[in-house]
């Protein structure tokens, strides 16, 4: 559900009123390793990341008074996380979590048997475990997919789970007094209308620097322009006392000193969030690794972070020079401003390309050839565009040909299907296909479904190279150092899979479910001795059972006293 500006203000102004009313989550000094709205792929960054020494099991604190609504525990995403509802209307988020406190972690491991999975996402009723205002309810840790140890932080609207800036209640904790930093802008003229020296693809200044008194550097050469174009920055934040890079939460731009375009990150819709990629220039960002934020609105971007006069685009019809300058500021008030020009330059335009499919955002699309198909539904793309499709007939190590699903990469903000016939069709086991993306002559898998001498799958973007595959070879399983395992309390089992990926595991000790944890950054499967349901002085029957996402299966038995 979108959400007006409006609205997203209230909720920030709520925020401010109320700052100051919240205990911290941690005991030890408050310092950040990533803040709010930060750019990551496909997504905004949705709280805070506070560091915790380097270390895990730090003692983690309820902020609040309230009870824990949700609990979800995960090989992947926010790991083992903890969501308390409180009075005011707001949730609070713990997640990479490494451990939960004794009442919590026995009511997750009694849903746990009872779902026969590790992995569960459980909704609690109101008072069924409340917690007090400064109550310790669990150890930090590195679950999931995080980078290292910390916890991450949100604090929520709990009516619509629009997530807010908890950086507002501790902002007085955390000292900030370094501004911002520009590191490139890009000039991207508009599709027919507009022309930037003298062709129509955009341009990039990478490497913006600073003389020997810190103060920016101007644009060496000229960037002559015509008719309408908008422009974009690579900027990134710092924090008085780190060395970290953080995002950066108001970006202002200003044409002939007035301003055009504003985006102010305060809250994030989880609805909204894949629209990061209409925001940034997505393609730079697949090939290079960089973001660069555009300093206008594309007709698909409803991102309610905006105020623009003529959604930030520039019409350039006079030749003469176009004063630009972005004001880039954090939460605490520290300012960069950094000064360039355009020149307003009559050019002739190039001939329009000439365009075989074009897709429509505001329409449903297809493509349909013999061997290969694309559909893309209305309102996945952020703008119209001119779809190419190239194919490698002579790639003899896939089951169809090699295509090249369009000559640059476009998000898409919901899913298009995406059908590739096969050349090849010589497997008994149709399960065992699957579409391929080829990157630099690397594989990832995808997937998909067969029918009928062919494989379709879903797509989240054009760009990449795709191709039909195959695989066979069931997973690998190895177990560590059984003769341990009595001695230290725990069953330690390794896994790995050629290609496909684990699709599902299972563990049973007696033929009854075990419960074994894993976390997606180490290929170990690990199951902690429970006297309640192992007894002790017998002799027990380990079977362990992996199956990847093509069906094939593996099984390890193993017989042991315990």
């Amino acid at each position: 559900m979108k959400k007006n500006l409006i609205f997203l203000l209230l909720l920030y102004i709520t925020a401010v009123s109320a700052q100051n009313t919240y205990r911290s989550p941690l005991d030890i000094p408050l310092v950040l390793s990533a803040n709010f709205g930060e750019l990551r792929p496909n997504h905004f960054h949705s709280g805070i990341d506070f560091k915790t020494q380097g270390v895990i099991n730090k003692k983690v604190y309820a902020i609040e008074e309230g009870f824990i609504s949700r609990i979800s525990v995960s090989p992947s995403g926010y790991g083992l996380a903890l969501y308390i509802d409180h009075p005011n209307g707001q949730t609070s988020v713990y997640a990479h979590i490494e451990s939960f406190i004794p009442r919590i972690a026995d009511y997750v491991k009694a849903k746990q048997y009872e779902q026969e999975s590790y992995k569960v996402d459980l909704v609690l009723r109101a008072g069924e475990l409340p917690v007090t205002k400064g109550e310790f309810i669990a150890y930090s840790g590195n679950t999931g997919s995080s980078g290292g140890p910390h916890v991450h932080f949100e604090i929520r609207n709990t009516a619509d789970q629009v997530a807010l800036d908890p950086l507002v209640y501790y902002k007085e904790s955390i000292e900030d007094i370094t501004p911002p930093q520009l590191r490139g802008i890009a000039v991207y003229p508009i599709e027919n209308v507009g022309i930037v020296n003298g062709n129509s693809e955009k341009v990039y200044r990478t490497s913006i620097k600073k003389d020997k008194k810190g103060e920016y550097l101007p644009i060496k050469d000229t960037i002559k322009v015509w008719g309408r174009v908008g422009v974009g920055v690579n900027t990134i934040d710092r924090m008085t006392g780190t060395n970290n890079i953080y995002g950066v939460k108001t970006v202002r731009l200003f044409c002939n000193d007035e301003e055009i375009f504003k985006s102010d990150i305060t809250a994030v819709d989880f609805a909204d969030t894949r629209m990061i990629n209409t925001m940034t220039d997505y393609d730079y960002w697949v090939n290079k690794r960089v973001f660069y934020e555009k300093s206008f609105i594309e007709p698909g971007n409803t991102l309610p972070i905006y105020t623009a006069r003529n959604n930030g685009y520039i019409d350039v019809e006079e030749e003469k020079v176009y004063k630009l300058r972005y004001e880039l500021e954090d939460l605490y008030g520290n300012l960069t401003s950094y000064s360039f020009h355009i020149n307003g330059v009559r050019q002739d335009f190039p001939k329009p390309k000439e365009c075989t499919v074009m897709m429509r955002r505001n329409e449903d699309n297809f493509y349909e050839g013999d061997l290969f198909s694309i559909t893309v539904p209305k309102n996945a793309l952020y703008k119209d565009h001119c779809f190419t499709l190239n194919k490698n007939f002579s790639n003899k190590r896939y089951m169809s040909s090699l295509y090249k699903v369009n000559d640059s990469y476009v998000p898409l903000d919901k899913s298009g299907e995406m059908t590739i016939k096969l050349t090849k069709d010589s497997l008994q086991n149709k399960f065992q296909y699957g579409i391929v993306k080829v990157t630099n002559n690397k594989e990832s898998w995808v997937g998909g479904t067969y029918y009928n001498g062919a494989m379709t799958t879903k797509i989240s973007e054009l760009g990449g190279s795709y191709a039909v595959s195959y695989d066979v070879e069931a997973p690998e399983i190895t177990p560590i150092q059984p003769a341990k395992w009595i001695a230290e309390g725990k069953i330690v089992i390794k896994v790995t899979d050629n290609k496909s990926g684990i699709a599902s595991y299972r563990g049973t000790i007696n033929g009854e479910f075990a419960l074994f944890e894993h976390d997606v950054k180490k290929p170990l499967y690990i199951y902690r001795f429970d006297p309640q349901r192992v007894k002790k002085g017998q002799t027990h029957k380990l079977v362990f059972t992996v199956t990847d996402a093509c069906g094939n299966q593996a099984s390890y038995e193993y017989e042991f006293k315990y």
